[in-house]
């Protein structure tokens, strides 16, 4: 009954009543999300935690060590089912070469003050019943920083029998206690050839207590490992002459050592069929025990929870046609529990070059600070909470990502998506820029080419962090107006509608004001972004006799290489070559939004100066791109670049830069050049597939070619933008193509969803993009950031 009692009271829409305070039940989560199941708190050198697996089926499977996600482990899928990150949930990782179906779940349990508490499960089943799963599980938990961590269950040289239990303090966590616990139906493989010689060590729990290095606990498989090598390499000599060998489980297990101050302990368990044991996290501070009926009853009542408020939040219209609407439910689920599972939080150094430059960036007067530091070096370490766009090849925050995983997160819990927000906020240095790839720490670096490890202050990236914030001023424009908490995706499920404390409408201005206050801290440091983008980003117009209405609102991405605008976010589209009189209008488009966005963050927070200042640079901006990009001949927008003679010329690619323009809403609907953008986006020969709109037109000659990575596939986040576009604004407000944006919208809608869908049920994944002809999955998997915005698309939230 406490256990129905607390989760109640985490379900009730605290959005409205502690907007600010809400973070306690935040401080835990799966937040190394780079890991199949890895716990830590928000804190930047505390506890962490992993698990590990490996079958014993033969003595090669260690090598092939289950730990950090990663595609090469051929894993058939593997996805939280249903995850809340203030409360826990479902995981399911299936591994067919391993023949076994792990799930692992976690609750969280609020209470006392450092935190709360927490339980994990870890279970197992073999995927197919005719064969043998014979699997080893390692558990571990390391400590770094202050405080420390000891064994409080009595060593034994032989292994444990029965629970193991640690006890520790750090000054953040307090004292804590952590016990492992068997199912009671656990089976080991305790018979076969030479078994009598291990008899002492068989079905039991056995550890390795070791010192590893400050900063080196992310370094914690390798060691543990080695462990079990070191250990099993003389065992295997003894027995490589006998006619039989003995079963890998009796063999590839820890020494049961524990080391004087060790920081990283290690707890093994060999399973012949199902298992199932459990992990405790206790606090002291909250005074609780726990047992496996906590999870028993804690898991059914989040997944219970969990589906009734997701059903509220992100329902399927009934007018959304599908054959099998209980599969596509599930599948929206899961993409956005992956989503919210994929929420991870880093913290360490980055590698920073000032003075990198390439030769057409080179004569820009940018009046930035300079401490006179040219080369790559450390910064300081910084910490982040952020979603990451691949949990196998992404692990990590990307500026260009994070602005569409927030509008997916801020539509379940607005106030998360905030405190991630604001920990972005917080990475803006004092010129204003912030790197477009948080490499924060030694663990992220291993993960990334060491030739995109370096982050220059002078490259940008679409600035879609200000689609959060225009998404939390419209979510608390609309509270203010009055509708109801499952309008704003604030319903948790409970019921019904939780009355506002007091006087509703008094309320909701109360509930506006702590907001005002809240993105008040944040509005100096975006506007000094801003400021930095409008600087550093410029374009030259005046120099090459270009006419235009405004003199200053041209925009240029800096730091792209001869055959790729990394900083734009779409890497190999076909750009004109590289030079400093450049325009590129997908950057122009982007400086209109984000325009567009400071204009009603001034007016949300009453700087009705500052607003009427950014009204006149987006009208400005809006003219430029008509004045400065727009081509007659090809009756398509382009980008702008200088040809042979040292003229200005459009440089024009149909495909997704094309139509910057009119994703973004920058267009009214009676433009004279939104028919001939709906015809080229309409066209299969060119940009319209039954999958979704193509990166580049299909006529293209560089369509397909080379790298293939923006020339072609077809990418869920830039589908999303058209969608909205033609939902919010063409097929809403009247103008000559209203009914034409409707009709598109739907058809293409049903395009995007169904083929997504499709190659999940085929593949187990959700992709990082989709092939152009095919519409297959490629590349990245999963890739549920971005690609999550499927469940958005289907709830029609925009």
């Amino acid at each position: 009954m406490r256990i129905l009692l607390w989760l109640l009271l985490t379900l009730l829409p605290l959005v409205y009543s502690n907007f600010v305070n809400n973070t306690e039940n935040l401080l835990w989560g799966a937040y190394r999300p780079n890991l199949y199941f890895g716990l830590r708190p928000r804190l930047p050198q505390s506890l962490m935690t992993g698990l590990m697996w490996f079958g014993t089926q033969n003595f090669q499977s260690i090598a092939k060590a289950r730990h950090a996600c990663d595609q090469g482990d051929g894993l058939d899928s593997y996805t939280w089912t249903h995850f809340d990150p203030r409360q826990g949930g479902v995981q399911i990782l299936q591994d067919s070469q391993n023949n076994v179906e792990i799930t692992t779940e976690l609750l969280k349990v609020p209470g006392g003050s450092h935190g709360g508490g927490w339980v994990a499960r870890i279970k197992g089943a073999p995927i197919n019943p005719m064969y043998p799963s014979r699997i080893s599980t390692i558990f571990y938990l390391g400590l770094e920083g202050l405080g420390g961590v000891d064994m409080v269950t009595d060593e034994s040289e032989n292994g444990i029998d029965g629970p193991v239990e640690f006890s520790g303090t750090t000054p953040d966590l307090g004292d804590f206690t952590i016990r492992i616990v068997d199912a009671p139906d656990n089976e080991a493989v305790t018979t076969g050839p030479h078994s009598e010689a291990f008899e002492e060590r068989l079905g039991k729990t056995h550890l390795a207590g070791l010192r590893l290095p400050p900063g080196q606990l992310w370094t914690a498989k390798d060691h543990i490992i080695q462990s079990i090598v070191d250990r099993a390499s003389p065992i295997v000599e003894k027995y490589r002459a006998a006619e039989q060998a003995p079963d890998p489980s009796f063999i590839l297990q820890l020494p049961d050592d524990i080391l004087t101050a060790s920081n990283l302990f290690a707890v093994q368990k060999s399973f012949e069929g199902e298992f199932q044991f459990d992990v405790f996290f206790e606090s002291a501070s909250a005074n609780q025990t726990f047992d496996a009926s906590t999870i028993d009853k804690g898991i059914a009542a989040i997944v219970a929870s969990f589906d009734s408020r997701f059903e509220e939040t992100f329902p399927i219209p009934s007018s959304y046609a599908s054959n099998d609407v209980a599969r596509l439910k599930s599948f929206s689920k899961a993409i956005t529990s992956n989503l919210f599972g994929g929420i991870g939080y880093f913290y360490g150094t980055s590698i920073v070059d000032k003075g990198f430059a390439y030769e057409w960036d080179q004569d820009d007067e940018i009046d930035d600070e300079d401490d006179g530091q040219n080369g790559a070096r450390l910064t300081e370490p910084r910490a982040l909470l952020t979603a990451t766009p691949s949990r196998s090849f992404f692990p990590r925050g990307f500026y260009w990502d994070e602005g569409f995983h927030l509008l997916h997160i801020g539509a379940w819990d607005p106030e998360l998506s905030l405190e991630i927000l604001k920990d972005w906020i917080k990475l803006i240095d004092d010129n204003g820029w912030v790197a477009r790839e948080q490499i924060l720490g030694e663990e992220a670096r291993s993960r990334v080419p060491a030739q995109f490890q370096t982050q220059v202050p002078t490259f940008a990236n679409p600035p879609t962090l200000t689609m959060a914030v225009t998404a939390i001023i419209k979510r608390f424009n609309a509270a203010h107006d009055g509708p109801s908490a499952a309008d704003l995706g604030m319903d948790y499920g409970i019921g019904g509608q939780m009355p506002l404390v007091g006087n509703p409408e008094y309320s909701a201005a109360l509930d506006r004001a702590a907001v005002q206050s809240v993105l008040r801290d944040m509005y100096e440091p975006l506007k000094r972004h801003y400021e930095w983008f409008r600087r550093t980003q410029r374009g030259q117009i005046k120099q090459y006799g270009r006419r235009a209405r405004s003199r200053a609102e041209g925009y240029r991405w800096r730091g792209r290489s001869e055959a790729h605008v990394l900083t734009s976010g779409m890497d190999d589209y076909p750009r004109g070559p590289p030079h400093a009189g450049e325009l590129h209008l997908d950057l122009i488009s982007w400086m209109g939004f984000f325009t567009r966005t400071m204009k009603d963050f001034a007016q949300f927070i009453d700087e009705e100066e500052d607003a009427a200042s950014f009204a006149e640079i987006e009208l400005a901006i809006i003219n430029n791109i008509d004045d400065l990009h727009w081509d007659e001949e090809s009756e398509m927008y382009c980008d702008v670049g200088i040809d042979s003679d040292d003229e200005s010329t459009h440089i024009c690619h149909a495909g997704y830069v094309s139509f910057f323009p009119f994703m973004l809403s920058l267009l009214p609907p009676d433009s004279p050049h939104l028919g001939l953008i709906l015809d080229m986006l309409r066209d299969p020969e060119q940009l319209w597939s039954e999958y979704g709109i193509r990166s580049l037109s299909k006529s293209h000659p560089e369509f397909g070619q080379g790298e293939n990575y923006w020339k072609g596939p077809i990418w869920v986040q830039i589908n999303y933008m058209v969608l909205g576009a033609l939902h919010n604004t063409y097929a809403r407000e009247e103008g000559p193509f209203q009914e034409r944006a409707r009709e598109m919208y739907e058809e293409l809608r049903r395009n995007v969803v169904n083929n997504v869908f499709k190659e999940y049920q085929r593949t187990g994944y959700v992709w990082e993009q989709y092939d152009a002809l095919t519409g297959e999955g490629r590349r990245s998997h999963p890739f549920t950031g971005w690609t999550s915005l499927i469940t958005l698309i289907l709830a029609e939230k925009y």
